[in-house]
């Protein structure tokens, strides 16, 4: 589509295949503080150069405790389901050499590939802000992926261990399938959702569905952690494709294929426009000074605002540099404030591009900005995530920004751009 992009993304041969990326949602780039070893905002899964995938084999119906413990140290990958006290049932996993498996969780044990911690809303001015007591599980998900063309990735709820199990204790939710297999959920669950129409232009929002243990699909539980599972879906599956969300009750991963990646705008696409934008020159209509947006890396870190920031009157869109008159009321500096241009009130604040490209549906231009909290990329980006509604906490459902998790307003998701060129 674009040459630059095609240059970035046509990896040599010799490289390992890419089987795609988990983007955390809320995050503009990077962490805030950095990526760092496994805890990053996006993780590639590559073909590993030995397979580590494992299928199920033999099942053991056991009962009494010690006969469990002796199956789940054999040093085997094994998922133990608790039924009582004195019946278990494990199903032990052998090694499959078709597959690869990728782990996501809480834990920084070392079964873990891609550590995620909970996102925090807007909480990027430096600091991750501590999270009392977090929702996501230590272990929370494995994704599976063929290790041949069409390279399928698909993902189960629940993650092995270091000492490579998987127990659902009695509380859990579990039950035995028609066909005679266990399978469970675990307690908050792993919900995804797949967009209609891939992730494209012309995306629409899918349905949330739950991935159980064993990867079937099920409709949502009443609430997020009731032991009564929701209805089988059959002629869905947990295959992960290009723009699928994964909800992890309290961080939300976007999958991205490599041939959806090898379409998205890349970074040099991303500043590229950016320094368009800047180098029309645009101008505040009352201060007459001209505004540049920052740097991509200052955009990513929300640093300290620049000079030339552009500003923007969400309600109606017309963007101007700072300036600290027109407040509504003098004890509330963060108040609504009057647009000089149209009399309209709103909130006042500085714009900044959404730098994770992953995010983007199109390679637009960045002309509308999310309300409340500023951030801009192109039109049909905004329009698509705007009408997202992500999980949020244990019941509720809202749209948000991908590139701060702030909700957007009911009222109004986004908002046009309206710049001034420059008067000479």
């Amino acid at each position: 589509m674009f040459s630059s992009g095609q240059e970035e993304h046509c990896a040599p041969s010799k490289e390992p295949v890419k089987y795609g990326e988990l983007v955390v949602l809320g995050y503009n780039g990077s962490l805030p503080n950095g990526d760092r070893g496994r805890r990053k905002s996006r993780f590639a899964l590559y073909r590993r150069t030995k397979a580590n995938g494992v299928k199920p084999s033999t099942v053991h119906i056991i009962n009494t405790p010690q006969a469990s413990k002796a199956v789940n140290s054999k040093g085997q990958h094994s998922i133990s389901y608790t039924l009582s006290r004195n019946h278990t049932v494990v199903v032990e996993y052998s090694h499959d050499d078709d597959t690869d498996m990728f782990q996501i969780g809480r834990s920084t044990e070392s079964p873990i590939d891609f550590v995620v911690t909970d996102t925090v809303a807007g909480g990027q001015e430096g600091e991750e802000s501590p999270i009392t007591q977090s929702t996501i599980s230590r272990f929370a998900c494995r994704v599976v992926c063929e290790r041949s063309p069409p390279y399928t990735a698909r993902i189960y709820a629940a993650g092995f261990d270091s000492s490579k199990n998987i127990f659902l204790g009695e509380k859990a939710a579990k039950w035995k399938n028609p066909d005679g297999h266990m399978d469970g959920l675990t307690t908050n669950g792993v919900l995804v959702m797949h967009p209609r129409g891939g992730f494209t232009e012309e995306s629409k929002p899918g349905v949330w569905r739950e991935i159980s243990v064993c990867g079937d699909v099920y409709t949502l539980r009443e609430t997020r952690s009731a032991q009564t599972p929701g209805k089988l879906v059959e002629n869905e599956s947990n295959v992960l494709q290009d723009g699928s969300l994964v909800d992890l009750c309290g961080a939300t991963l976007l999958w991205r294929t490599s041939e959806g990646l090898f379409h998205a705008p890349t970074q040099k696409h991303l500043e590229a426009l950016r320094q368009e934008i800047n180098a029309a020159r645009p101008q505040c209509p009352v201060g007459l000074n001209t505004l540049a947006f920052p740097s991509m890396q200052r955009s990513r870190a929300l640093s300290s605002l620049q000079d030339k920031q552009p500003w923007v009157y969400l309600a109606c869109g017309h963007v101007h540099g700072y300036h600290n008159w027109g407040n509504r009321s003098a004890q509330e500096p963060n108040a609504q404030r009057e647009c000089p241009m149209c009399r309209v009130v709103g909130p006042y604040v500085p714009l900044w591009l959404g730098c994770e490209a992953a995010f983007y549906v199109d390679t637009g231009a960045p002309t509308h900005a999310f309300v409340p909290c500023g951030h801009v990329c192109s039109e049909k980006s905004v329009k698509y995530w705007s009408e997202i509604p992500l999980p949020h906490g244990t019941h509720a459902f809202h749209s948000a920004c991908p590139f701060c998790a702030t909700q957007l307003s009911l009222t109004q998701g986004c908002a046009k751009l309206i710049f001034q060129g420059p008067v000479d």
